[in-house]
Parts: C-alpha cells; structure tokens; sequence
C-alpha cells in the first residue's frame, strides 16, 4: 500500500476544490497538500452533467471566485464555460499537479494519540488501496451522490419501448431530432431542457406534479459591459458581485418577510411573458418564494418556446408508463419516444466515505454544524457547504478563508488539535428547512443546527462575511490541543511474600543485625 502525508487534504477537485486549494496558495503557502478525485477531471458538477443546456442557475459574478473575476459577457454561463472556468483557475494556481484523479476515498480514521487523519482511497486505474495521512480534512464533496441521480419508482416503466434517461447519466450519443419528448420534472434541470431540446425535437412536454417559481434573469450584464471601457476588470467584477450579492439577499429577505408581494411580482412576470391566453395554475405553486429553490430561466427562454408552441406544460399525477407513453390520472395520455426523469438528486455528504474518531464510528447526522462549515466532535475536519438560496460559491470562499485564519491560528498557538464542542444547553434544529423533495428525502443524513450564532445556518452571505472573516478564530466553542500519548497501562505489582522465619537455637543465634521481614 502506497503512503503519502500533507498537511492538508482535499476531498474532490470541483469548483470547490479547485477553490480550496487556491485560497491555501494564497493564504497558507507553507501548507503542503493534496486533492482526492474520484474522476478523471477537474470540473465536479460541471463537468459530470452533460445534458442539452446544461447552464447555471446563479450569476456568475456570484458563482466565480472572489479573486478570480469572470470576463464571459454571459453571466447565466453555460456548463462548458464554466468548466473551462474552473480548469483555468487550477492551472493559474498550478493546482493540477497536487490532484491524485481516479482516487475515490473509502475511509476517514482519526487519531488523536497522533494528531492525524489516515484516510485510504481506492485508486481506480489498479484498484490499489493509497494511503495518505493529513493534519486537515476539507471536504468539497458536494452533497449528492455522483453515482446515480434520484428516480422515483414508476408502475409500468419497464413496458415503455422508449429510452428512460436521468439528465445525470446522459447519453453522449443521443438523437432526439425529430422525437417526441416527455421530461418529468419542475426543477432547474427540467426548466434547462425544455427550451434547450425544442428547436431539434418533435414536441417536448414539461410533466410536473406540482408548478415551481420561475423568474427571468438576463444571460448578459450590460452595465458591467460598459463599465470595462472605463475600469479595470477586477473593479468591475467586484462592483458587479457586490450588486448581485445585495440583490440575492434582497429577493430572498422580501419573499421571506412579504410572501405575497413577490408571488404577485413572479407571477405577473410570468404571465407577461407567457401571454394572456396561457394556464397560468402550471406556474401558481401551492408554496410561497424561496420554501423551495427559485428558478431562473436566462431571457425567459422557457416562457418563449412555450409561447411558440414548441413545448407545453402538464400538471397531473402519473399513473403508469405503457408501451407508448405515460397514462396520466387524470386519464391522458403523453406518448413519448424519449422520457427523461429530472426528478432530482440522491444526496449524501462527505462523498459517502466512511468516518471513524479513535477506533468509533462517527456519525454525521448525531453532530451539530459549527458555523455550517465545521461539525462538532469532529476534529480538524470542514465541509464546504455552499448557500441554497443563493450562489454556492459565495459560502465556500468565505468558507475557505476561515479555514486558512484557522490553520494559522494553530500554527501561531503552537496547537496541532481543533473540534468544535456543542454546549449542553443547545437546542437543536434541523439543518435545512426547504421544503424541497431531494432535501427532505435527505433530512436524516445531514448534521443538526442550533438555535443561536454560531451554529444557527443564517443563510445569509453578509451575516457569514462577518462571522468567517473577521470574528474570533478563538470563540470559545472551539477546543484547542495537541496529541497526547496513551497512557501506558501498568499491571499492580503483587505484594512480596514474608520470609518464613527461623527459630533460634542455643547453637545458632539470630544475628544481631538480622531485619525482620515485613508483610
């Protein structure tokens, strides 16, 4: 079994990764490291997903890094760009070559006694067991599973004489010219699909159980486009992020405080663009804005293919699949050539790998996230766990930076050691409260949140700022150490037996000097 250590390993070299092991070049150069990669390229999401459209649902002013401006015109960016995006960063960090690609990690062991991770992963190319050891875990796993998306288990699926495929394991070589198109689904990937597979395909149908929110965003930032004939990129990219942070935060605070208000605003968005005479209960969720995530459409590309004719929306329950199609319960029935399933993602965290703390089994959903970031009884260990309601980049840079100030820390105070410690009077909370399908299958696995600072998830980036960047490495809820040897166990010496004594006799006296033995 081959041995490596660094200082500090990364698990997964997605956006996050490539991110994490930026922010250590920059803020920790000393720090030796290394990435795990289960695939066999950097990119994470953006490069597993290939479907048709594949784009972000966020800007990405917000969605790139903090020190790495985005100059595509595009701010809704397709997956490609960002794919290149991200491999760019790397190779501008000279990241590439601490990636260890094919290595897909199985175990996580602490030791205490040694201040240290022993994490093994399975290397695909030879099915090799690699070992390698680390003073600090970071996690940038994601939280679904890459596996294999979430199907639902349909009556009759396997009578459809058609192709079933879930956008997550997308055919490269499928040809749907021509074809008749049923996509099941109301989320961003259904809402991706439908105007991206139009123009080619016989008919495409969006058929969802229940509406989702919709709201039109502009592919392109004309104001930023202007202000680089005058400023520097890396002004405008700031200027920009800035802005679209405080937007974020403003639609999501207002959908919270006056959910009336903003179902009316996205409604009537959606109405205008759709015409007076469309169904508009296809876009009325039962839910107000942001109980579930919001989705976002570049130039209302759904809105216009639906308009045009070129795709629809249905409503209603599914029943079975036949051979032909799917019979719905209300009885209609959608003939297909093709069905796709964009019903969701499998989650988990920490890329499945099991954790073990001094010999135990540690588990994640019995732990409390500290500062959503952190977990408590965990040591020297951190999950990169982006926002929900806004970019997810956002919290990972911040995140990583509070990383660094940690490490430093340590370093400055001499100590090797680092687990957050829950209080006992905490009360405890679920982690996420979206109403999302894919979050509540999940709500078992994933660690508890408290109810106050600073292991209450805020889920707002300027609450976060403050906390990450500029609070007290030292609050108090973290405990400080260095290792300490086991202690040696020492068996209990017996008690010496006396001596059995002998008489004195007129020939032999006992001596003088002669000590009695003691019991």
């Amino acid at each position: 079994m081959s041995k490596e250590h660094v200082d500090v390993l990364i698990i997964g070299a997605g956006l996050s990764g490539i991110g994490a092991a930026c922010h250590l070049t920059r803020e920790c150069p000393g720090k030796t490291y290394a990435i795990l990669e289960g695939r066999d390229a950097v990119g994470g999401t953006w490069d597993l997903f290939r479907y048709p459209g594949i784009r972000s649902d966020s800007d990405m002013y917000t969605l790139g890094y903090s020190f790495k401006p985005w100059t595509n015109p595009k701010v809704i960016a397709d997956g490609p760009s960002i794919r290149d995006y991200i491999n760019e960063t790397a190779d501008e960090y000279n990241v590439r070559p601490h990636i260890r690609f094919g290595h897909r990690v199985q175990s996580a062991n602490w030791s205490s006694e040694e201040g240290l991770w022993t994490v093994q992963a399975r290397r695909t190319a030879d099915d090799e067991l690699v070992e390698i050891t680390a003073g600090f875990v970071i996690a940038c796993t994601g939280y679904y599973k890459y596996e294999a998306g979430y199907t639902p288990e349909f009556p009759g699926r396997d009578s459809f004489k058609g192709q079933v495929i879930h956008p997550q394991k997308w055919p490269e070589d499928l040809d749907y010219r021509g074809k008749r198109v049923v996509i099941i689904g109301s989320g961003a990937t259904a809402v991706t699909l439908v105007p991206s597979m139009a123009d080619d395909a016989a008919h495409v149908t969006m058929l969802q159980r229940s509406p989702s929110y919709v709201a039109t965003v502009p592919q392109e930032d004309p104001i930023s486009v202007q202000l680089r004939r005058f400023l520097p990129e890396k002004m405008v990219y700031r200027l920009a992020r800035t802005r679209n942070v405080g937007l974020q935060m403003l639609v999501y605070k207002l959908s919270k405080s006056r959910p009336r208000m903003m179902r009316r605003l996205l409604l009537k968005q959606a109405r205008w663009q759709l015409g007076k005479d469309f169904d508009m209960s296809h876009f009325s969720p039962s839910y107000n804005p942001w109980d579930e995530r919001l989705c976002a459409v570049p130039n209302g590309d759904l809105f216009k293919v639906l308009k045009k004719g070129k795709a629809s929306v249905v409503t209603d329950h599914i029943e079975t699949f036949n051979e032909t199609g799917i019979r719905l319960k209300s009885g209609q029935q959608l003939d297909a050539d093709i069905i796709i399933t964009a019903t969701g993602l499998d989650l988990q965290l920490l890329g499945g790998a099991e954790i073990n703390v001094d010999g135990k089994p540690f588990e994640i959903n019995q732990s409390t996230a500290y500062k959503a970031l952190m977990l408590s009884d965990l040591p020297n260990a951190a999950m990169i766990f982006g926002y929900t309601n806004a970019s997810w980049t956002l919290k990972a840079d911040i995140s990583c930076e509070y990383i660094c100030r940690l490490l430093k820390h340590m370093d400055n105070t001499g100590t090797r050691i680092c687990v957050p410690r829950v209080p006992a009077d905490m009360a405890e909370q679920p982690f996420m409260d979206m109403q999302s399908g894919y979050i509540q299958r999940a709500v078992n696995k994933f660690p508890k949140q408290g109810d106050k600072a600073p292991w209450k998830l805020k889920q707002n980036y300027a609450f976060d700022l403050a906390m990450l960047r500029y609070s007290k490495v030292d609050d108090g809820s973290v405990e400080f150490a260095n290792p300490k040897p086991a202690a040696k166990k020492t068996t209990a010496k017996k008690p010496a037996k006396a001596a059995p004594r002998k008489k004195a006799t007129a020939k032999a006296k006992a001596p003088k000097s002669a000590v009695k033995a003691s019991a």
